[in-house]
């Protein structure tokens, strides 16, 4: 199964997304940067099996591409060789480590 991972540490908008994806992807540039276009390849035109991964999401991006992960889960739920996986970024607890007596 190939496995693409989508780094949000840099990415800021929809449109950084789909540069990214692209690349990743190996989409055609006829692609429209859309969610639809995304649904319809994946479901149509992507080489499968496939497993997305984003990478160092923030809350923020969470709330920015819910939409986008709307979208994936339906994609996931319509194909069986198709996966995908979100991960927030982690802070280290600043009181982490130290003792209080």
């Amino acid at each position: 199964m190939k496995t693409v991972y989508i780094d949000f540490t840099d990415l800021g908008d929809y449109e950084d997304f789909y540069a990214q994806l692209k690349e990743k992807l190996k989409l055609p540039e006829t692609f429209g940067d859309n969610l639809d276009a995304l649904y319809d390849s994946l479901t149509g035109f992507v080489e499968m099996p496939l497993h997305i991964e984003f990478v160092n999401m923030n809350v923020e991006q969470l709330e920015t591409f819910e939409d986008l992960l709307v979208t994936l889960e339906d994609v996931e739920e319509e194909l069986e060789d198709f996966t995908f996986a979100y991960f927030l970024v982690q802070y280290e607890d600043e009181d982490e480590g130290s003792s209080e007596e």
